[in-house]
């Protein structure tokens, strides 16, 4: 039997019995619609639970840090020809050093290495009248595009004298002589501007010691959501003068490290796979695809859990589906043994039993699809409406919506089909092993 003349048998016995097909077509209606609809819904919840994330960042970016330890350990020292022997201590710590810095940039799949640091003494940046804490951050590179912070005015060149400044740095500053009732100022404009960086520590007598630094400002990066929208940014060569000046002394790197670098991955493919290793050589790092990947991970799960609630109502309706298949059979028994009498074979019957079962699965996918994808949209605009009074009454909403996305119409219709199909088999299976005699006589 040609494969059109088979489509047209199966669509002609459907439509004999439309009230039939109808009843048992909503069976999977109903159960497709569920899949489709609670699926919908966990994919929504993790886009709202992602897109939330505060400061997520750049997810090729790898933090590390020190590694302090939990205390010295003890190892054994052999002596020399006394024999003697003694008891020492090896420390756990893992400071970032130049040399930790090479080992770290040596592992596969590490693009760039930028150690960073913080100022050790108290700062205040002063602008005419205005003033605000000095949250300095030192890096060791020559543009701020390296660690991918955007910029908003001026320029992410990185040099001696000149700081870059963080979007919420001027929404900081405060007039310390502002009287009651008096407005707040507005916000100074500081791109291009010299601003003084006073500098501050006590003597071990108590005396106070301070120090001014000119600085020009010579970038203003967009607002990120992230540690650098508070900060402001000078060279590490900088940083590191006004830190030596706060120690009284030299900062050896080989021994003290840096508090903490930035790594970035060639892709945010290799980034857990580098970051296991950075954590092999015994420091401590971080990611935000590690948290990315967590989330993500659950919401599978939730995804596989609801899906198999659905799953439940496409199960009650296969049953559905093989019943109607069985008195099917039973009403065109003697139909059944003329095509076989005509010349129709086992696997043409087979054929046309399995492609009906098969074709209700498909009509009742093709509901269930357009029922849940709308049902989906109404949830949508129900949310928003609640959400909204919500805001109304001074609580803060929840970024909330279902998301359908392509392949989950397409895998549903697919697995109703398939559903209808196995539901069909048993049935198809009697139908085609039929003997013609025994079935032209059936009344």
């Amino acid at each position: 039997m040609r494969f059109w003349d088979l489509v047209s048998l199966i669509t002609e016995n459907l439509g004999r019995r439309k009230g039939r097909v109808s009843m048992t077509a909503i069976g999977v209606v109903i159960g497709t619609a569920a899949v489709v609809l609670l699926v919908s819904l966990a994919s929504g919840l993790q886009q709202s639970a992602t897109s939330s994330l505060y400061g997520i960042g750049d997810l090729s970016r790898i933090e590390v840090y020190p590694n302090y330890g939990e205390g010295p350990v003890m190892v054994e020292k052999v002596g020399g020809g006394g024999g003697g022997g003694g008891g020492g201590q090896a420390s756990t710590t893992k400071m970032l050093t130049p040399i930790a810095l090479q080992d770290i940039a040596a592992i596969p799949g590490v693009m760039q290495v930028i150690p960073r640091d913080y100022m050790y003494g108290q700062g205040m940046i002063k602008v005419g009248k205005l003033e605000t804490w000095a949250n300095m951050m030192g890096v060791a590179t020559d543009s701020l595009e390296n660690l991918g912070y955007p910029l908003s005015e001026g320029t992410l060149e990185l040099r001696k004298g000149t700081v870059i400044v963080g979007s919420w740095v001027t929404r900081n500053f405060y007039d310390p002589n502002m009287r009651p009732g008096q407005d707040p100022p507005e916000p100074p404009d500081l791109l291009n501007q010299r601003i003084k960086l006073e500098l501050t520590k006590w003597t071990n007598d108590g005396v106070e010691v301070k120090k001014t630094v000119t600085l020009e400002v010579s970038g203003v990066l967009q607002e990120a959501r992230n540690e650098a929208d508070g900060s402001i940014f000078v060279t590490m060569e900088d940083l590191t003068t006004w830190n030596e000046w706060f120690n009284g002394k030299r900062i050896n790197r080989n021994k003290d490290g840096y508090s903490n670098v930035i790594v970035k991955a060639e892709s945010p493919e290799v980034v857990m796979g580098v970051t296991d290793s950075i954590n092999e050589l015994g420091f401590m790092a971080y990611s935000p695809q590690s948290t990315v990947q967590g989330i993500n991970s659950f919401f599978v799960v939730l995804q596989l859990i609801f899906g198999g609630i659905g799953a439940i109502a496409l199960l009650v309706a296969a049953i559905g589906i093989a019943n109607t298949m069985t008195m099917a059979i039973l009403e065109r028994t003697r139909e059944i043994g003329l095509m076989k009498a005509v010349g129709a074979t086992n696997r043409d019957v087979l054929s046309i039993f399995l492609g009906e079962a098969a074709g209700i699965g498909f009509l009742g996918g093709l509901g269930g699809i357009l029922l849940g994808w709308g049902g989906s949209k109404v949830l949508n605009i129900l949310a928003l409406q609640y959400l909204s009074g919500q805001s109304q009454t001074g609580m803060i909403p929840t970024n909330f919506t279902t998301a359908t996305p392509p392949w989950l119409l397409l895998f549903a219709i697919v697995f109703a089909t398939l559903v209808g199909f196995l539901s069909g088999l048993y049935p198809a299976l009697r139908a085609a092993t039929l003997e013609p005699v025994m079935a032209l006589k059936y009344e």
